[in-house]
């Protein structure tokens, strides 16, 4: 990715984090040129909201399969733009389009009208809540997985009615522009506005906050997530923010230490280890400590990056990330730690070989900061509840993992993490109907599942009077006289009587 000066203004050229070959040329958007596709997106809203949940399914499964019928492309340019290997970019590309599926379908489900009950002293009332879409939303998406992670906020804001602007991370526009160009191909009648792009970078980004969209979906990291908070901040434009994590995974004594290792692995070292929801720390009870590194050992056997047919593993994306796996790795062995797999001669120009290291201190970076990188460090806690209490020691929670026969479940939850895999690795961001999400460094707000569609929606509360009985209004000040003094004592009896099935005789202190 680089960027150069034309007569026409400036130009975002993608390159092959490889090769250096140019993938594709870009305009780099200005405020300018986001506040046209804003009008644009504001033009189709109206338009693509009064469709109605059905009409809005038909389009976005139409997009799904058109997607589908694109695989060998899009495989393609994930390979070349982002470095995947093909098996990665498959995975990426078959989950997104689950993803599209489910949004479609249970949109009219999830946000149909709600009745709610009125409660007992406005009987003569009805009550509904009714959702609504928000209007237009920015979506601002990464370059680790650049068609899954924007499709999860873009299928479902579309699903619930808005229109989108999505500006792709500056490292893949020109995956971020095929998205884009796929929905309008497969909705030819749709208007321009309904899914559109702008690319650039930070500055562009800054520009659809300031823009007066109605809702950011922002994905990158907790330093650019704060500086997404501050632009919108201004407009009172809420954000749905994902920052990434540093992910724990638990082995107990009772668990399949093969099985785990064979996760972990994958986990850590899948997608070239640049997943935020991936697996970068586990801690492993001392009973199953040295058949889980046994194995960690074999399924790592023959395990290698590169940009042939042959690779488990693509390059880093970024250049900038390899000095972040050089520091982790150099700190982690200055402190102690030993490398059960690879070391510093791990982390090339290009490409990193995997590497796990064990023992490594809690307070080091490797264990505290973000790695995003194809490394593991491994602990030997002395229990399961040493283990729950290092793996919430970090500032992330964003997914965890855990690995027992016949604890599985109480372990999950006594984890602090928005999102828990048991004896298995990753499922819950494969599952459409979870939502994904973290607190903390993590961020805060979900995408995906029920929540994901009401996130792109705002609830509108209805209360209406059905039966006008006379002499039973209270919000009036013609009120009849001793119509307060009766509501009154109905509430004491009513909520007295609660305090006397529990046996509480005495009254509330004032």
């Amino acid at each position: 990715m680089t960027a150069v000066d034309r007569d026409r203004g400036a130009e975002l050229v993608s390159v092959n984090p490889v090769t250096g070959a140019v993938v594709g040329r870009f305009p780099v958007h200005g405020a300018a040129d986001v506040a046209a596709a804003l009008e644009r997106a504001r033009a189709a809203a109206g338009w693509w909201a009064k469709l109605g949940a059905d009409e809005r399914r038909a389009r976005l499964l139409r997009w799904a399969a058109y997607l589908a019928g694109q695989d060998g492309e899009l495989v393609a340019l994930l390979h070349e733009e982002n470095g995947k290997v093909a098996a990665d970019a498959r995975i990426e590309l078959l989950t997104a389009l689950e993803h599209i599926r489910w949004a479609a379908r249970q949109a009219r489900r999830v946000l149909r009208t709600r009745r709610v009950l009125p409660g007992p002293f406005l009987a003569d009332h009805t009550a509904r809540v009714e959702y609504r879409p928000l209007g237009v939303v920015g979506v601002i998406g990464p370059w680790n997985y650049p068609i899954l992670t924007p499709v999860g906020s873009i299928a479902y804001a579309l699903a619930a009615g808005n229109t989108v602007v999505f500006k792709p991370s500056e490292h893949t526009p020109a995956l971020g522009t095929r998205l884009a160009r796929t929905f309008a191909e497969a909705n030819p009648d749709a208007p321009a506005g309904v899914l559109g792009v702008v690319t650039g970078f930070g500055a562009t980004g800054a520009a659809l906050c300031a823009a007066g969209v109605d809702k950011i979906a922002f994905t990158g990291s907790a330093a650019t997530g704060r500086a997404v908070m501050a632009a919108c901040a201004s407009t009172l434009t809420p954000v749905v923010v994902e920052c990434g994590g540093k992910d724990p995974m638990v082995v107990a004594d009772d668990a399949d230490t093969r099985a785990a290792a064979r996760a972990a692995a994958w986990g850590a070292m899948s997608n070239g280890g640049q997943t935020c929801a991936g697996v970068e720390r586990v801690y492993v009870t001392r009973a199953a400590a040295e058949p889980f590194l046994a194995e960690l050992r074999r399924a790592l056997d023959g395990i290698h990056p590169g940009a042939g047919p042959d690779a488990s593993y693509g390059p880093m994306t970024m250049p900038g990330q390899l000095d972040v796996v050089r520091r982790h790795v150099d700190d982690a062995l200055a402190h102690g730690a030993y490398a059960l797999v690879g070391g510093r001669k791990s982390v090339g120009e290009v490409f990193v070989e995997p590497v796990v290291l064990v023992d490594v201190p809690e307070d080091s970076a490797a264990v505290q900061e973000e790695t995003f990188g194809p490394t593991l460090t491994v602990r030997t806690v002395a229990d399961v509840d040493e283990a729950v209490e290092l793996a919430n020691g970090t500032a992330y929670a964003l997914g965890a993992t855990v690995f027992s026969r016949r604890h599985g479940d109480e372990i999950a939850s006594r984890l602090d993490a928005g999102m828990v895999s048991v004896n298995a690795v990753l499922s819950f961001a494969a599952i459409p109907g979870l939502p994904f999400g973290g607190s903390g460094e993590s961020g805060f707000g979900r995408v995906h599942g029920p929540e994901g569609l009401r996130e792109f929606a705002r609830p509108r509360s209805v209360a209406t009077r059905r039966l006008a009985l006379p002499g039973t209004t209270l919000t009036t000040f013609r009120r009849p006289p001793g119509l307060l003094a009766a509501v009154a004592r109905a509430a004491r009896l009513r909520h007295g009587g609660a305090r006397r099935a529990r046996g509480d005789s005495a009254p509330p202190p004032a």
